[in-house]
């Protein structure tokens, strides 16, 4: 684990955090009970995350940037299994979004202030425009530009987003390295 303050990282009900190696945690974000981040994740500042009543996974090299909010649905009777937060590689997540109870694939870009409701499937390689709203169980096609409110699919990507997807990964790694050294 790397990250200065574990006051960030707490269990809950005897639940702890699984973090990976090369991993940045600012000191400003929570991190609580059955959440799992795989090796070189990044939470930027004011991220809250909370794997309280289901568990949140988190693929490697994935990126969750500042303010963004990651939880998820409990079990219920008409829910058994309810809906846990499992988000892929390669994920840049842009600021201020909300994440709740949804499945992401790998490689894709959820831009700025984006919310991802409740059953909704992100599959890979997808582009999600800022302030795109994508409603309870909604599955998104890989290959495609998506934004609107409700989301709608606008087009098929170009060749130059497919590599930008990978791309931005890659930066956010170099990005918390730098933070990492700091420290």
């Amino acid at each position: 684990m790397s990250t200065n303050n574990h006051n960030s990282i707490r269990s809950y009900k005897g639940v702890a955090p699984k973090i990976g190696d090369g991993i940045y945690i600012d000191n400003s974000s929570v991190i609580v009970g059955n959440i799992s981040l795989a090796n070189d994740v990044s939470i930027w500042p004011l991220v809250a995350a909370r794997g309280d009543v289901n568990k949140i996974t988190i693929g490697a090299r994935t990126n969750v940037q500042d303010g963004t909010v990651l939880h998820v649905t409990r079990k219920s009777e008409n829910n058994p299994k309810g809906n846990p937060l499992i988000i892929g590689e390669d994920v840049t997540i842009g600021h201020k979004c909300m994440l709740h109870g949804c499945h992401l694939g790998s490689r894709i870009l959820v831009g700025m202030g984006a919310i991802i409701m409740d059953g909704a499937t992100i599959e890979d390689d997808v582009f999600i425009g800022a302030g795109s709203l994508v409603p309870p169980n909604k599955t998104l096609m890989s290959g495609y530009l998506y934004f609107g409110n409700p989301v709608k699919q606008a087009r098929k990507l170009k060749d130059s987003e497919h590599a930008f997807l990978k791309q931005s990964a890659l930066n956010y790694i170099d990005l918390k390295n730098d933070y990492l050294a700091e420290l």
